[in-house]
């Protein structure tokens, strides 16, 4: 197993479940010190169990990516030995229910934005703040193809998703010149708990929208954020790489 992040400090939200998770445990096998912030801070310490019984280093705390003071405690809490972040990956986000735009909650809209774009938006102002101080870093947004796509019902998770992959084009051009990268993974469906739960029949028409003729698993996502975090795409920022077995070709 390589060992390309041996040492540096990485930031991973979401960290409790699914991508994050997977991301966080591949960063660690591969030598990063793995702060795991979750909402569910019970989730992310059992993630984080298992990295440190695998002879990883691994810190859990509890943040809601939706809330400023939440976001800047955590990071100063992960920051407090003096080491700046290096790697960061932003993948909390939630769905909600599939509402046509004109019966859609103006609470609905709120609280999936709030986490999705706004706390994209929080995690990076801090992450950057960091990154700077320490001269350099890479940071990759979890986006998804409704970054570039949409379907009926989907108005406020689409619309943040969309706004993810302009707030990453737009924060790597503020920075390229400052030595730190910012890139987006924009995934088709995923086995997470998101999509857990769904009648068979709905299953059965989501792998049926992928032409690889299936769903991905989180680790697949997760060695996709690797490389872009990793010096081997040193000269890539400011783009969004689809991850979702070509759905997006279609």
């Amino acid at each position: 197993m390589s060992r390309a992040f041996e040492g540096r400090l990485a930031f991973v939200t979401g960290s409790g479940s699914g991508i994050g998770a997977a991301t966080a445990r591949l960063l660690a096998e591969r030598g990063a010190r793995v702060v795991l912030a979750d909402i569910d801070v019970g989730a992310a310490t059992g993630v984080a169990t298992e990295i440190e019984r695998a002879g990883g280093h691994a810190m859990p705390l509890r943040i809601d990516v939706a809330d400023p003071s939440s976001v800047e405690q955590v990071i100063a809490q992960a920051t407090q030995g003096g080491q700046e972040l290096a790697l960061a990956v932003n993948a909390a986000g939630i769905t909600g229910a599939l509402t046509p735009c004109a019966s859609l909650g103006f609470e609905d809209w709120g609280r999936i934005v709030s986490v999705n774009l706004t706390g994209t938006f929080l995690c990076m102002r801090a992450q950057l703040a960091s990154m700077l101080r320490g001269g350099a870093g890479a940071i990759v947004n979890v986006s998804s193809i409704m970054g570039s796509h949409a379907m009926p019902g989907t108005a406020a998770y689409a619309a943040s998703k969309h706004g993810v992959e302009g707030l990453t084009k737009a924060a790597a051009l503020d920075y390229a010149k400052q030595g730190i990268r910012i890139n987006a993974v924009a995934p088709g469906y995923v086995d997470t708990p998101m999509i857990a739960g769904r009648k068979p029949a709905v299953q059965d028409k989501i792998v049926a929208m992928h032409p690889v003729g299936r769903i991905a698993q989180p680790e697949e996502l997760a060695k996709v954020i690797a490389f872009l975090l990793s010096d081997d795409a040193s000269f890539v920022t400011g783009s969004v790489h689809a991850a979702d077995g070509g759905f997006s070709a279609v």
